[in-house]
């Protein structure tokens, strides 16, 4: 993948300096615990593990915000230091982001239709948002509120370690994802899974959801293959990053067991599989995940 040197996006924050009456710093022993603990319990399982943390806190054995993988707990805003290695990180992530403009620019006029721009916001720790509180213990997120990516920029250490899915173009991927849930958004596809909160066949659709994500992601990359140079290793990058967060792979490393009926992104064959549908067909229309059977998926 070649991106050195690509113009970068105009809509990146650089929220790093923001310490949002929470857990500044970067990612630690926690934010890899805490990262599995939401994708495989969601909200809830952070929310009970902060409340355990806050228990801690409360009979003074630790600090919340080094439970999360941060540092002491503070407001305001703060100096930070950046290393060379962080700030091409950074680079990265506008250059990627600018791609996706491009690629989803076309694709909806393509359609009669006008692509509106989201915006990106790095981050360190913990971050405010329309959806609420944020953290890097979520790992990257779109909040449909204010339609910003989130990512603190640690992730990417856990990707390569936890996850075992180096290399820059498995870092594109997670972004494109994400993107791919702006796509949603713009297209009201989000807002009609979240309205079936509640119901018993939620997870399913939560589910198709991410699942149509990653083919959204396919589909950029089949348009960006030129213009990155793109070749067989970085798509078996993303192959094997698609491959490790599936539920039922975090599950088994998480659980020691897979639980089907409490999957909210789909397996890692899914997830791979509608990557590579995206991919090689380079068609939005081509990525209905809805009205296929749900076992068929």
């Amino acid at each position: 993948m070649e991106w050195k040197g690509r113009r970068g996006s105009d809509n990146v924050e650089d929220g790093r300096g923001e310490r949002s009456g929470g857990f500044g710093g970067g990612g630690g022993g926690g934010f890899g615990l805490l990262m599995m603990i939401g994708r495989v319990f969601g909200l809830k399982g952070i929310l009970a593990a902060v409340v355990v943390g806050g228990v801690l806190w409360k009979m003074g054995i630790v600090d919340p915000g080094m439970l999360l993988g941060g540092g002491p707990s503070g407001g305001g805003s703060q100096q930070v230091q950046v290393s060379p290695e962080e700030q091409e990180r950074f680079d990265f992530v506008e250059v990627v982001l600018k791609e996706t403009e491009d690629v989803w620019t076309e694709e909806f006029a393509r359609h009669g239709r006008r692509y509106e721009l989201p915006r990106l916001k790095v981050f360190r720790g913990q971050v405010q948002t329309a959806c609420g509180t944020g953290s890097a213990a979520m790992g990257p997120f779109y909040c449909p509120g204010d339609r910003k990516v989130y990512i603190d920029l640690g992730f990417y250490d856990e990707l390569a370690r936890t996850f075992r899915s180096p290399g820059d173009f498995a870092q594109a991927y997670v972004i494109a994802h994400e993107v791919g849930h702006h796509v949603q958004k713009l297209l009201g596809t989000s807002d009609k899974v979240a309205a079936r909160q509640g119901q018993p066949d939620y997870n399913e659709y939560s589910v198709r959801l991410e699942l149509q994500a990653d083919f959204y992601a396919g589909v950029w990359a089949h348009h960006s293959k030129d213009e990155l140079k793109l070749d067989s290793s970085d798509i078996e990058e993303a192959m094997r990053a698609a491959n490790a967060i599936g539920d039922d792979a975090i599950q088994k490393q998480t659980r020691g067991r897979v639980v089907p009926h409490s999957f909210t992104h789909g397996t890692s064959a899914q997830r791979m599989r509608w990557f590579k549908k995206g991919l090689d067909s380079g068609r939005i229309e081509d990525g209905d995940t809805f009205s296929i059977p749900y076992r068929n998926l």
